[in-house]
Parts: C-alpha cells; sequence; structure tokens
C-alpha cells in the first residue's frame, strides 16, 4: 500500500512555485553579470561550440562553463531570452532542497530535516538568488551537496558516498573554478582519515567530471586560458581589488551574512551551543561557515552574493538547534517581526538594483508592516501548543506571501530602471542605425544580450539613433535631429514662400 504523502509535502509545493517561479521572467535581464552570462550560453547553443566561452564573438574566460551549459541547453529546449538564464537555476535551488532534506533525514531525523529545508528555502538568500541567472546558485549547490554528503565520512569514517561527493565537487570546480577546493578545506578535521580522498574511487570521478574542460579549453585557446582564468579571475581577485573594483571593509560579510538569513536571523545564535565540540557533524558544519566566512572576509573583492555556499551550514545547524529547543516561542516571534523586511523593501527594490541599498531612498510607514505581527500571533500560538513544525510552516508561508508583495510591487519599477527590456523595445525597430553614447555597462550589457551582439559606441561609428544616457539618470533612446526650417525668403520671382532646410 503506497504511503501516505506528508501535509507538509502538500505545502512545500506551492511554496516552492510562488517562491522560485512565480513572476521569474516578468522582468528582463538585471546587472551586468546576468546578461553576459545568459549570452555566453546562447552563443554555445548556437554555434555548437560548448568548450570556450564566448562573448560577442570572442573568448570570454570569467568563468567556467557549467552554468553556460545550463543556459545553453535551455535556449536549445525553446525557452525565451528571459527564461532560459533562470529556469535552470530555480530548478537546481529546488532540487538541491529536495537532497537537503534527503541527507538531513539521513543523518538526524526527519523533524530536523523539514525544519532545514524551511529554513534554508526561504531565506532572502536562497530564494533570491535561485531567481537569477549567475553563477552563485550552482556552486552553492553542488559544493554544499558534497560538502553534506561528507557529514558519514566525518561522523563515522563511512565512505559510501564519498565517490557521489566528488562527483559534485568536481561539478563545483565546474561552476565556479578552485574556490570550492579552498571552502572545503575543513575536511581536514578528519585528521588520518583523508587518506580516503586520495583513494581511485574518489579521486577518480572528480577528475573525471572538474578536468575534461579544463584541459580542452587550454588545448583550444592555450597560455591566454591560464592567464586570464585562473590568474586574474581567481589568484588576482583574492588578493587585488584594483581588478574588478569591489573592495569592502574586512566586515562586511557579517551583515551580508544576516540580511542573506532574513528572517531566520535569531536563530543563528541557537548554532554555538555546548555540544558543538562533542559532535564531529556539528562541528564540521561549524567550520564549514566560520571558515567561509573568515576566507571572503580576507579577500580584497567582495560581493554580497559570494557568501551563498555558506548557507546550507548554517541552515543545518539552526535545525538543529530549533529542534533542541522546549520552548522556541521567544525565537520564532522575532523571526516572524522580521517578515516587515518584504514590505519595506518592496518600493526600493528597483531603486537598490539601480543604485546600490545606500542611495535608495529611506522607507516611508505603510500599514502592511503590521501584516508581520498577525503572523507572529499564529507562530506564538503554534509553538505553544506544541506545533512546532506548523508554527515553522507558518512562518516559511509568510515569507512566500512577503515575496509575492514584493514581486508585484516591484516589477513595475523594476522593468523601468535596472532592467534593460522595455528600453529595447524601443530600441529594436532602429537596431541596425543605432549607436550608444557613455551608457553604463548594466544598461549596455543588457542591450547588447537582447540586440544579439555589440552594439557599437556613437563615438566610433557614428548612427542617427542614438541611447544616451546622463550622469544618475536612466539611459534614453535619442530621436533623430530634424534639419530646421531656414527663415521663409520671397522667390525672387514673386511666386511664394520657398522655405529651404539647414543642418545644424
Amino acid at each position: 500500500m503506497p504511503r501516505k504523502i506528508p501535509p507538509l509535502l502538500w505545502l512545500t509545493l506551492p511554496l516552492a512555485y510562488l517562491l522560485y517561479f512565480y513572476q521569474l521572467g516578468a522582468t528582463g535581464v538585471l546587472g551586468p553579470d546576468e546578461p553576459r552570462y545568459a549570452s555566453v550560453g546562447r552563443a554555445m547553443a548556437t554555434s555548437g561550440d560548448w568548450i570556450t566561452p564566448r562573448l560577442w564573438g570572442q573568448p570570454w574566460f570569467e568563468k567556467p562553463a557549467l552554468l553556460y551549459w545550463m543556459t545553453g541547453a535551455a535556449f536549445r529546449a525553446g525557452l525565451s531570452p528571459d527564461l532560459a538564464p533562470r529556469v535552470p537555476v530555480a530548478l537546481l535551488a529546488v532540487g538541491f532542497l529536495a537532497f537537503f532534506w534527503w541527507i538531513v533525514n539521513r543523518e538526524y531525523n526527519h523533524r530536523v530535516a523539514w525544519l532545514g529545508v524551511l529554513i534554508l528555502g526561504t531565506t532572502v538568500g536562497w530564494q533570491g538568488l535561485a531567481q537569477a541567472g549567475v553563477t552563485d546558485l550552482p556552486l552553492a549547490a553542488t559544493f554544499g551537496g558534497a560538502m553534506l554528503l561528507a557529514l558519514p565520512w566525518m561522523a563515522k569514517g563511512d565512505t559510501r558516498y564519498l565517490p557521489a561527493a566528488a562527483v559534485l565537487m568536481g561539478l563545483a570546480v565546474l561552476a565556479k573554478g578552485p574556490l570550492p577546493l579552498v571552502l572545503a578545506l575543513p575536511i581536514l578535521l578528519r585528521g588520518r582519515g583523508l587518506r580516503d580522498l586520495v583513494r581511485l574511487r574518489v579521486l577518480g570521478p572528480f577528475l573525471l567530471v572538474s578536468m575534461p574542460w579544463y584541459l580542452l579549453c587550454y588545448l583550444k585557446n592555450g597560455n591566454v586560458f591560464i592567464e586570464v582564468f585562473l590568474i586574474r579571475h581567481n589568484l588576482q581577485r583574492f588578493t587585488s581589488s584594483a581588478v574588478i573594483l569591489h573592495g569592502q571593509p574586512w566586515w562586511f560579510y557579517l551583515p551580508v551574512l544576516l540580511g542573506a538569513l532574513v528572517p531566520w536571523v535569531p536563530l543563528l545564535a541557537l548554532s554555538a551551543r555546548r555540544n558543538t565540540f562533542r559532535d564531529p557533524r556539528k562541528l564540521f558544519l561549524s567550520a564549514w561557515l566560520l571558515w567561509g566566512l573568515a576566507f571572503f572576509s580576507l579577500s580584497a573583492n567582495k560581493l554580497p552574493a559570494y557568501i551563498l555556499p555558506l548557507l546550507p551550514a548554517a541552515a543545518v545547524l539552526m535545525a538543529l538547534g530549533l529542534d533542541e529547543l522546549a520552548d522556541a516561542r521567544a525565537w520564532l516571534a522575532p523571526c516572524a517581526l522580521l517578515l516587515v523586511a518584504f514590505p519595506i523593501a518592496a518600493p526600493l527594490a528597483a531603486k537598490a538594483l539601480e543604485m546600490g541599498l545606500s542611495r535608495s531612498t529611506r522607507p516611508v510607514f505603510d500599514a502592511t508592516w503590521l501584516a508581520p505581527l498577525a503572523v507572529a500571533a499564529v507562530v506564538w500560538f503554534l509553538e505553544s501548543r506544541g506545533r512546532r513544525l506548523a508554527a515553522v510552516a507558518c512562518l516559511a508561508a509568510g515569507v512566500a506571501a512577503g515575496a509575492v508583495y514584493v514581486k508585484d510591487a516591484a516589477v513595475p519599477a523594476l522593468e523601468r530602471m535596472p532592467s534593460p527590456r522595455a528600453l529595447w523595445r524601443q530600441v529594436a525597430p532602429h537596431a541596425a542605425e543605432v549607436c550608444m553614447d557613455r551608457v553604463n555597462r548594466n544598461w549596455e550589457y543588457g542591450l547588447n544580450y537582447y540586440a544579439g551582439a555589440a552594439l557599437p559606441e556613437c563615438s566610433d561609428h557614428p548612427a542617427p539613433w542614438q541611447v544616451r544616457q546622463a550622469p544618475g539618470e536612466t539611459p534614453h533612446l535619442a530621436v533623430p535631429e530634424i534639419a530646421p526650417l531656414r527663415p521663409e525668403r520671397v522667390d525672387p520671382a514673386g511666386v511664394g514662400i520657398v522655405p529651404s532646410r539647414i543642418r545644424d
């Protein structure tokens, strides 16, 4: 007789849709990275060259191939330019959550698994980056899967899952280069057991997955691949902020981590429990989180999304701490109150993406800010009745409602400002005779993506139609100037008035 489907599974299916797929293509590509990565993936799909990444026809070695393959496959499947970069990433995010539930349930218990999935799946960081066609979520999912599969080995030397962990680590290296190997250094806690990692059944799958693309790309492109990809975009990114100009203070990732964990931030304090050092699995998870935080803080270049691979470890630790509490009302109610972040963010999202959070306008009080009080009351009531999973699920539903509210409220503004899609619709009829005049790179890359080629600069190739952008303003399409009329003059023959046009 088939097993009864758990009620929580019925809840997670609509939550997954609302959090990861609702309004997924409502805005065009955003920022400088999403259109570039999507352009490379589309080029692979159309050219059939799945080895050398190319941007506007030129080799481009900023990132490895995994995201490009995902995007290229989506284009081959017939998805639109707005969905092809995002759907594979969203599917991977949801697939990882299913895997996350399985491994945490195997290592701990049913309740910890559900708590962990609901926490991780509704964090701002995870569900936010799962809807962008960038490399951070593919790295976090593959690296996080490998690290979680190492839990049985860290606890009691169980090597059954190490080959699968090696495959996922190989995919992580294909997602973002050597970075995951550095982030995986907490495996050194295994001590003498490290010899298990160099056995053929473990090292072989890792090399078989990760190395062929690197070797083939080097053979096709030579030393320039090593110099640009490995030295400039990996080593120099860590040591010098002059490479990509993203220097930040050392403490930058402390508030970023807290922001990524909204609304579950209070539960992070539960990670520091006395039994952490007595449980090798919790010690490993803690080292994964703290070492990653320290490593990223030491880097000269810092971007908020870099911290995403740390969230699975944080989610397990928070779920374990929550599971151990006799009464969690004082912890869950503040989490519910943090749902106020969603109505606050809704009117600020577009401006923050375009100009940065520090330059966006201050929020103005709205009645929707009071909605989290009702969620907190329900969560308090459910926890007081001993229904912790129901309380956490209610809070997760509140996150989904907040995410839907933000999307519905922000989409029109996002389409006007950070997304170049609306501007492209004006440019498209004149694409053969348009140039760009000092346009910010976020807009330039997006317009190029929709055009399918790099639009020329006006300084190099003047054209009648020009995309212009004044400092601090949104770019616009300038209509070609019409030659003005000269002052009227009388025909010498006395026939009539003869207007004539001249150029300025």
